[in-house]
């Protein structure tokens, strides 16, 4: 995965959900994180929930997308976009589409998860390939983990160096486990003020990419939005790192700590 699709990647699996059962989330809520690759402003992500139905059941519609900007456009032009279908009810997914282009190098993906057939149908269109897989208990697609996570964890629960288990079906790795340590709170700096956060490390494949297993951190909101505020990672040329930049239609009250 490219950087940018890394990001999506961990804005997609970092979020615990909201407390009490109560939803972390509605449909309008929008996200928007600048990335930094180096001294370069490299590009932005953003996050946007709408609402749809997939053969007549109600579900969100969450759409991310990614874009170098800038100078950095100049030698690099990444333009990705993500989307997921999910169950309002449920959270399980029903449609996952990728399609992008990061240098020339380019993909054009969609998943159909059959919930009644217990299957999931990928098809790779740019090659005219399609591959079949089963499900298992509890899979997510790469966006709908995000929203999954904000719903059926309870950050009261999190126990500091333990880790939280996800099931993830992606084009690029097939159905693989993700993993992700809770490291305890913290408070971060931001354009809006203090926030104080849930801190946690992603471990990832050393290697391609990352450095080692634990080159990322991550922190969270700790309220109940539960959204992504800072993202930092050491890669195997070079670090990156994501602030939240602007957001919009959240749910439940942003938390700033005032001096």
């Amino acid at each position: 995965m490219k950087k940018t699709a890394i990001f999506l990647f961990l804005l997609a699996t970092a979020v615990l959900h909201a407390q009490n059962g109560e939803s972390a989330f509605k449909t309008g809520e929008w996200l928007k994180f600048r990335m930094h690759y180096g001294f370069l402003n490299a590009s932005y992500a953003t996050l946007h929930v709408k609402s749809s139905r997939i053969d007549d059941v109600p579900v969100y519609h969450v759409v991310g997308h990614g874009e170098t900007t800038g100078f950095a456009s100049l030698f690099f032009k990444v333009d990705d976009t993500y989307e997921s279908y999910f169950g309002m009810q449920d959270g399980r997914p029903y449609k996952f589409v990728r399609k992008i282009d990061e240098g020339g190098y380019t993909k054009d993906v969609e998943i159909n998860f059959d919930h009644k057939e217990n299957k999931a149908v990928l098809n790779d269109k740019k090659n005219n390939k399609k591959y079949n897989f089963a499900l298992q208990e509890g899979i997510q697609d790469l966006i709908s983990a995000f929203y999954y996570l904000r719903n059926n964890y309870d950050a009261k629960d999190l126990v500091k160096n333990e880790v939280i288990d996800l099931k993830m079906l992606y084009d690029d790795d097939g159905v693989f486990d993700f993993k992700l340590k809770y490291l305890g709170k913290e408070i971060v700096r931001t354009k809006y003020g203090k926030v104080e956060c849930l801190k946690f490390r992603p471990l990832v494949q050393s290697g391609r990419v990352f450095k080692e297993e634990e080159s990322l951190a991550l922190w969270v909101s700790n309220d109940k939005n539960k959204i992504p505020i800072r993202i930092k990672a050491d890669l195997a040329v070079g670090s990156i790192k994501a602030d939240l930049d602007g957001y919009n239609g959240l749910k439940h009250q942003f938390k700033i700590i005032m001096d």
